[in-house]
């Protein structure tokens, strides 16, 4: 196993399970931290500003600082100002999306938006699919902060923002451009603010789907952990391939 220089770090299924930790991630988090090598949480989940993610990691014991966290939402306003110089957006989505997008100097409105970004919101209804669906049929961008379609929660697997993306391009037939895991914009984007290169950065995650999938796609090596959604038995009859995989972070030397 060679060394890294910097790690992108999954949170749940991977560092925490709903409201429980996994108490092998506090001493992988801490040996991380004492050896000094930079990392980043990086999640798919837009609905926190990173402030609100860095305090719950705090309350399960986890060291960090809001700009040790990378979520979907600041990717996609990331990627608002630097490649559509800042359009104006109807926003489906909650605080952290709302905060990111407006923080990149983009106008959020409901007339005529240049772009339609979605992420996952808990108040959804059908006036708001329609007002997305009525601005991408006139020209708008659609835009997605991922694809997942299922959000692992205490109750079971809820509808994620992928879902409600897919029902407007299903409305529309316009398949949105999606920004977060495992796509790889968001790895581009996370790389420039962790300062180090693929070749030097590890992934760490539970889910083939994303965390890993996410390596591949951006030629960045990936640990994979069995503490989460995926099995074992999942990984082997997968044709997404880690570069490691652990059954606990434990048993993963830094």
């Amino acid at each position: 196993m060679k060394s890294y220089r910097g790690y992108l770090i999954d949170l749940d299924g991977t560092l925490f399970r709903g409201t429980e930790v996994i108490p092998e991630a506090l001493s992988f988090m801490d040996q991380l931290s004492k050896a000094n090598i930079p990392y980043l949480y990086l999640t798919n989940n837009s609905s926190r500003p990173p402030e609100k993610v860095a305090e719950k990691l705090r309350d399960f014991g986890f060291p960090a600082a809001p700009d040790q966290v990378y979520t979907s939402a600041q990717a996609t306003a990331q990627y608002l100002q630097d490649e559509m110089n800042s359009p104006s957006v109807f926003v489906i989505g909650e605080e952290g999306l709302v905060r990111a997008v407006a923080g990149a100097g983009c106008e959020i409105t409901e007339d005529r938006p240049q772009a339609v970004v979605v992420g996952i919101d808990r108040q959804f209804t059908y006036e708001k699919m329609k007002k997305a669906s009525l601005a991408i049929r006139a020209g708008a961008a659609f835009i997605g902060t991922n694809a997942d379609r299922a959000l692992p929660t205490e109750e079971g697997l809820l509808p994620g923002s992928g879902s409600l993306s897919a029902g407007i391009a299903a409305a529309t037939g316009i398949e949105p451009l999606f920004i977060g895991k495992p796509q790889p914009i968001i790895l581009r984007y996370a790389l420039q603010k962790l300062r180090t290169t693929p070749e030097e950065t590890l992934i760490v995650g539970d889910n083939l789907e994303t965390d890993i999938r996410a390596g591949v796609n951006g030629g960045i090596d990936t640990l994979l952990v069995f503490t989460g959604i995926t099995t074992p038995e999942m990984a082997e009859q997968s044709s997404i391939r880690a570069t490691y995989e652990v059954n606990r972070l434990s048993e993963w030397n830094i």
